[in-house]
């Protein structure tokens, strides 16, 4: 029997993972949380083999997914996005998890992922496994990105250059940089392509 911990914020799509493992004779699901802050905790009283975490988990699914590798090594994460991209499944597996699936995956790949991962092996579905493969490197410098991360935020280019002691111009031109590099239309763009390409 695989032991697993389910830790999604909202509460219908919770029951729903719940409820789908548990239609499974080798599953069962020994602990469900709605914040980043209880899956530790839970992990250490429960012990599962397996965790299914959402990305958008208050707290920060891939935060969680980090601290519960530190903390509990034993039990081994799938994590789960409403809206997948390449950038998203890179920066899970940076995070150390061994799945990552999206939430429109039917009930039977989810239980199959779960096995996969329980049992040490990678478990992600195969149109986002190519995507994250082809998806470019990342073409931006360091300064590029403290660039961007900010202009993110909202910040016009007086904010950025306070924040990092640099003249507008020289903003300005990082902007331009930025902008020719990703083939974005503008920085909000810019900052778009970034986040679905996990650079950010």
């Amino acid at each position: 029997m695989i032991r697993i911990l389910v830790a999604e914020h909202l509460p219908l799509v919770r029951r729903g993972l719940v409820s789908s493992l548990e239609a499974e004779a080798d599953l069962s699901v020994v602990a469900e949380v709605g914040n980043g802050e209880d899956v530790v905790p839970e992990a250490l009283t429960h012990l599962p083999a397996a965790a299914v975490i959402d990305l958008d988990l208050p707290g920060g699914g891939l935060a969680v997914t980090t601290r519960l590798h530190e903390k509990a090594p034993g039990c081994k994460v799938l994590v789960v996005s409403a809206h997948p991209n390449a950038g998203q499944v890179r920066g899970a597996f940076a995070a150390h998890a061994l799945g990552f699936m999206s939430l429109d995956v039917g009930p039977e790949q989810l239980a199959e992922g779960v096995r996969q991962i329980a049992a040490g092996r990678r478990a992600v579905d195969s149109d986002l496994a190519v995507a994250a493969l082809e998806s470019a490197a990342n073409p931006l410098t360091r300064r590029e990105l403290d660039v961007l991360r900010i202009a993110a935020g909202g910040a016009r280019s007086t904010e950025i250059a306070d924040q990092l002691f640099l003249s507008v111009g020289t903003v300005r031109n990082h902007l331009s940089r930025i902008m020719c590099k990703t083939g974005a239309r503008n920085r909000l763009d810019a900052v778009r392509i970034a986040n679905d390409s996990g650079w950010l």
